[in-house]
């Protein structure tokens, strides 16, 4: 169900102390082992040369196979969350 810009604008005015956030578990390490990477379906691939520092890809890498469709993943999450902005 879409929400209007007017309901966003009204939520994002709620001060942070007028939230009730005590139904949300605590995401901590064991919601992180168990957690998976769901990609959007049908989401095309470019392929891209890029550049990234050395330290950043090769954690990525350390994480083991899929470590590009993690990186795309982040960066999705970052498009998603400055959309508009």
């Amino acid at each position: 169900m879409p929400v209007s810009k007017e309901r966003l604008a009204d939520i994002d005015a709620i001060p942070d102390d007028g939230l009730d956030t005590s139904d949300i578990p605590e995401m901590d390490e064991k919601f992180f082992a168990t957690a998976k990477l769901v990609m959007p379906p049908g989401a095309s691939k470019k392929a891209v040369s890029l550049r990234v520092d050395e330290d950043v890809f090769d954690w990525f890498k350390a994480q083991g196979k899929g470590h590009l469709s993690r990186m795309n993943a982040v960066l999705r999450a970052y498009m998603l969350a400055n959309r508009g902005a």
